[in-house]
């Protein structure tokens, strides 16, 4: 499965503190390698390819890294574009790991003032408005916030390489978002509430405050009033993002305030109890990993331990619900770390990101 011959024996390392029931303290350098590994494994790995293409004429019929130079591996766009953010990530964290230089030459590799004018180039053509709308975009941005933060010679050279792109989504959204009458309430990639994080976060780093200020107006109009989430539907069967815990973890970013951002999640998610007596939240079961849809709640188990952790944040300290939540959060975080192997290239290709936003508490001040 592992077509690229990046040393195998670092997808092993740290398995053993992934166990369930244990708990290490953060991301160490051996499960950092692991999920590097990942990334590395997929990044420029053409194929097998899931093509999102809008064909203007028989000239667009062409492969992936003609089409989108830049970010054609892991079998999307936009698991290229996160397999890019956790490598960056980690090498922040990490910059001495063993996996750093080889991770320097395959980012090098992607982000070129070539690729990244045929990117932009891509993005521009007709029929293409609604690209990876909101997903890959916020990802994108998440991406670039990540090299904007890191203080690397080399970093800042890929900042200002990705500028034009960063630069062009962010337009993107601003034009969408005033637009967008509806939320989109769904567990997989056009859910806007995740999104919206993502881009809240991105906006903070590049002090962006008319982004924030469209965010909040869509905040406001899509889930302020909002009661009584149903996340007692949750999960569907293809799930890898909550309805209900995503628009909780976009708007603590929003109501800032942890009092009336608690009397908000009051009737928002009244369901969430005062003390653990009761699974008011079970992890999503995943029946067949080489399923890519199925292996879908494997991400849904991690994207909610970071949205639990993400809400009892902000919360005021004293509040009860604070150690249910961190407690809910580990027993999805529990569930979901062990089976992250990269077994299957239907999961390998994407979940390593998950569990590095989980374990380096990405979506966290």
């Amino acid at each position: 499965m592992y077509k690229n011959a990046i040393t195998a024996g670092l997808l092993l390392a740290g398995l053993a503190g992934f166990t369930s029931g244990a708990r290490a303290e953060g991301l160490d350098v051996d499960a950092a390698g692991r999920f590097a590994t990942l990334a590395l494994t997929c990044l420029h790995q053409e194929f097998p390819n899931h093509v999102s293409l809008m064909m203007n004429s028989e000239a667009d019929a062409r492969p992936p890294h003609l089409l989108y130079p830049a970010f054609y591996g892991c079998l999307d766009w936009h698991s290229d574009v996160h397999g890019h953010w956790l490598l960056v990530r980690l090498l922040r964290q990490y910059p001495d790991a063993p996996f750093a230089a080889t991770a320097r030459a395959e980012i090098a590799k992607s982000l070129t003032p070539e690729n990244i004018a045929a990117e932009v180039a891509y993005l521009s053509q007709p029929g293409r408005a609604s690209f990876e709308r909101p997903y890959g975009l916020g990802w994108l941005l998440k991406l670039a916030a990540e090299l904007r933060q890191w203080e690397d010679p080399q970093a800042k050279e890929w900042s200002a390489t990705l500028q034009p792109l960063e630069t062009e989504v962010a337009k993107r959204i601003k034009s969408w978002v005033p637009k967008l009458h509806y939320p989109i309430r769904i567990g997989e990639h056009n859910q806007t509430a995740f999104s919206f994080g993502q881009i809240w976060d991105w906006a903070e780093v590049a002090h962006d405050e008319e982004m924030k200020a469209l965010l909040t107006d869509a905040a406001h109009r899509f889930y302020q009033n909002d009661k009584a989430c149903p996340i007692g539907y949750e999960p569907n069967g293809e799930d890898f993002l909550s309805p209900c815990l995503g628009e909780a973890d976009f708007m603590r970013r929003v109501i800032s305030d942890k009092k009336a951002y608690g009397k908000w999640l009051d009737g928002f998610l009244p369901v969430i109890p005062k003390q653990l007596d009761k699974d008011w939240l079970k992890p999503g079961v995943v029946t067949d990993r080489s399923d890519p849809k199925l292996a879908h709640l494997d991400g849904l188990n991690l994207s909610r331990a970071w949205m639990l952790q993400g809400i009892a944040s902000g919360l005021e300290p004293s509040d009860k619900r604070v150690k249910v939540l961190q407690e809910t959060a580990e027993k999805h975080r529990n569930e979901a770390l062990p089976n992250i192997t990269g077994e299957h290239y239907e999961g390998g290709h994407w979940l390593g990101t998950f569990a590095v936003y989980l374990e380096s508490k990405a979506g966290l001040k």
